[in-house]
């Protein structure tokens, strides 16, 4: 089979396994189980708490051990097997255990995905950075299936929604042994510093200032875009309890609406190569930013009826912001790392991200809604949460302009055109 579409494949089904969950796990929290929102906040932290420190150990074993498409296939069996047991689990504490486990699992796969992705593609001769967004646009896809396919089966408050993400899972896992191989680059290498004994070497970025500045605002970014995973789909459905909207199909259907944000994101992806190359990773980045503080912004105004126009144009919105800060960052990852740290350097690009990154946004932005933004009867202040959101986004962006230098040399335009990409 052609390589593309081999990793096609690959990127489809990865992230239609998240797809089929995570922005429908509130509505099956609080409309199934009818837990309590400090609970779904802990079990929601799980992704971050996990990807503190998985992400980074698993590049470890797939630099200096296994064959990283081996130790994909290997995770992804284990996680299908968690999430087939999750609607049996009838605490949420013992919940909260076995979505941990679950997304240890999981959140390496996404960096090992890249590291295969570009370890073939590089080895195939063609320029990742022209590509590669194809291929993960298809990973885009693959959630928007998922998202549509779990609210169309009315699977939204239902358990199903983790059957089928362990079926995605599991056939994943198998397809994952027939990838191209993506040997351990630093096995039998002598040891030459603390760092290599630890399995630690990726952290040595850290001492470049500019990409240690990088990784700090990835972090903060990843807050920002925990706080649309976690909120994004419950406040659609909150609506649902004002007359005036009840029966609109934005309350009807959620998933739905906020796949355009998804759907967007094929779009934006495609775009990726030409803003990068042409304006170099501070303006792509900042681009985001600036796309976050309107992501949040428009919410804040947006309803189901009259203002369905800005929920909708928020959700377009969203795909430069995941974009160009979440595509753009692996690619600039790639670009600044040494070939031997290549899983471990995604590793820990995912470790602020959605670790650090995340386990702040959740826990941060649950403690200011509780405080400051919920009512005595349990109702929550939407038009203040995503004010402070777009407000938060907005000094991110500002901070960013002025802290993070780097110079970009813009490529010539005859190497921005479709008749120059190398093919794989």
């Amino acid at each position: 089979m052609n390589l593309k579409l081999r990793l096609v494949a690959m990127n489809f089904l990865q992230f239609f396994i998240w797809g089929s969950w995570l922005i429908t796990i509130g509505a099956y929290w609080f409309q199934n189980r009818h837990w309590s929102g400090a609970q779904f906040g802990a079990i929601f932290s799980t992704m971050g708490i996990a990807a503190l420190f998985m992400p980074s150990l698993m590049g470890v074993v797939a630099d200096k051990w296994i064959p990283a498409q081996k130790l994909y296939g290997l995770l992804h069996i284990a996680g299908a097997v968690v999430l087939f047991i999750v609607p049996s689990v009838n605490s949420p504490g013992m919940l909260f255990w076995v979505m941990l486990l679950n997304m240890m699992f999981y959140m390496p796969t996404i960096s090992l995905a890249i590291a295969v992705a570009f370890n073939a593609l590089k080895n195939s001769g063609a320029d990742v950075v022209t590509v590669f967004p194809p291929i993960r646009v298809w990973g885009t896809v693959g959630f928007i299936v998922a998202m549509w396919t779990v609210s169309l089966l009315h699977l939204e408050t239902s358990a199903g929604q983790f059957h089928v993400a362990s079926a995605a899972a599991l056939l994943l896992g198998l397809y994952a042994f027939t990838l191209p191989n993506c040997p351990p680059r630093l096995r039998g290498k002598a040891h030459k510093s603390w760092l290599d004994t630890l399995g630690l070497t990726s952290f040595a970025l850290f001492k470049n200032r500019k990409m240690a500045v990088f990784f700090l605002f990835a972090m903060l970014l990843g807050a920002a875009l925990q706080l649309t995973n976690a909120y994004g789909d419950t406040f659609l459905h909150d609506f649902a309890n004002v007359d005036a909207y009840k029966g609109m199909v934005a309350v009807r259907y959620p998933a739905i609406v906020m796949s355009i944000s998804q759907i967007s994101e094929t779009l934006f992806i495609l775009a990726i190569p030409f803003f990068l190359k042409r304006f170099g990773i501070k303006m792509v980045m900042l681009i985001s930013m600036l796309a976050w503080t309107l992501r949040f912004g428009l919410f804040a105004y947006g309803n189901p009826g009259p203002g369905l126009w800005m929920i909708v144009l928020s959700c377009i919105v969203y795909g430069m912001a995941f974009d160009f800060f979440n595509i753009s960052g692996q690619l600039f990852v790639e670009e600044q790392s040494d070939p031997s740290i290549r899983a471990s350097a995604q590793g820990l690009f995912m470790l602020m991200t959605n670790g650090i990154g995340a386990v702040l946004g959740s826990s941060i932005s649950g403690l200011v809604i509780e405080l400051y933004f919920t009512h005595a009867d349990g109702s929550k202040d939407w038009h203040g949460i995503w004010t402070s959101f777009a407000l938060y986004a907005l000094v991110v962006a500002v901070l960013f302009f002025f802290l993070f230098k780097h110079k970009h040399q813009p490529a010539p335009l005859r190497d921005l055109q479709p008749d120059n990409v190398a093919q794989p």
